[in-house]
């Protein structure tokens, strides 16, 4: 049995999307989100807004990505991955949207650090030198 931390961060990316082929083929907007621990995806998901309205009238329903639109999401999803430089945790998120049946998708690439990892990372005396520097 394969465990999740032997596999690529792209590998397990490309698992997320195959994951969410059946959700996204309903969805023409929202957010796919990762997040990410030790480089290992563990929560992901969608955000959507599922009714839209305006004038007290409901928008018709969309339909959803198709294998082409997904394919080009996934695509750009893993190539976004090249831009994650040298953190471990935080949270990727893939805004999209489709335009005269074209998939448009903005990355947002969002680490995350933890302070108590630095006060065991560098000695006090350094800590406190900085402090005093300012």
């Amino acid at each position: 049995m394969i465990k999740l931390d032997q596999l690529s961060l792209v590998r397990q990316l490309d698992l997320v999307f195959k994951e969410l082929e059946n959700e996204l083929s309903g969805l023409s907007s929202g957010t796919v989100f990762v997040q990410i621990r030790n480089n290992i995806i563990g929560k992901f998901g969608i955000r959507h807004n599922p009714l839209t309205g305006r004038n007290g009238v409901m928008a018709p329903v969309e339909d959803g990505l198709n294998r082409d639109q997904q394919s080009s999401f996934r695509a750009m999803a893993l190539e976004s991955l090249k831009h994650k430089r040298h953190w471990t945790h935080g949270e990727i998120s893939y805004d999209f949207t489709v335009r005269q049946g074209l998939i448009i998708v903005d990355a947002v690439l969002e680490s995350n650090y933890n302070m108590a990892n630095l006060m065991i990372r560098y000695p006090r005396t350094s800590v406190s030198d900085a402090v005093s520097e300012s």
